[in-house]
């Protein structure tokens, strides 16, 4: 049975392992090599997950993560952007666990927390032809609304994300 919670810091080595693996197995073809190691390096480290993990807001909720038999196989979290304006900032999965629901419940989680901070309104980030996520986040609602340079891309890399939007 999979346990839909917000993580603690038992879960730290678990979300390093599932978002490192599942931003791998999402970018290879949209993404540089080392761009990919640059990412996961910044936000996918012991340190960094220890904190996050341990001090949340309303800017950080915390990660959600979704486990099944005391293993980590999913993690989402994500913060308010304005007064009534959420985003979802990460939401990785296991990349032999995809299209379980597993991704929805960990949404689901992330909105809840949201509208419960007075969201009425969501957004996310999308890499350009992630074929991965758009069909995802579309069935979900979202719609586009803008293209722009990804965050952590150089003027050089010229990597684009597509940011979506729904009402929630």
């Amino acid at each position: 049975m999979i346990e839909i919670t917000l993580a603690d810091l038992t879960h730290v080595k678990g979300i390093q392992d599932v978002c490192s693996a599942g931003y791998r197995a999402t970018y290879p073809d949209l993404r540089s090599e080392d761009y990919i190691e640059r990412v996961i390096k910044e936000f996918y480290n012991v340190e960094r997950i220890e904190k996050e993990v341990t001090e949340h807001s309303r800017e950080w909720g915390g990660y959600f993560v979704a486990v099944e038999n005391g293993q980590v196989i999913g993690a989402a979290g994500g913060g308010m952007v304005h007064e009534t304006l959420g985003e979802l900032y990460v939401l990785y999965l296991d990349p032999d666990r995809r299209g379980e629901g597993i991704g929805t419940l960990l949404l689901n989680a992330v909105t809840a927390q949201q509208k419960e901070w007075g969201a009425t309104e969501q957004r996310v980030a999308v890499a350009k032809d992630n074929q991965k996520a758009i069909p995802f986040y579309e069935a979900r609602g979202f719609r586009f609304m803008a293209e722009k340079r990804s965050y952590s891309s150089s003027e050089q890399d010229g990597y684009v994300s597509l940011h979506y939007s729904r009402r929630i």
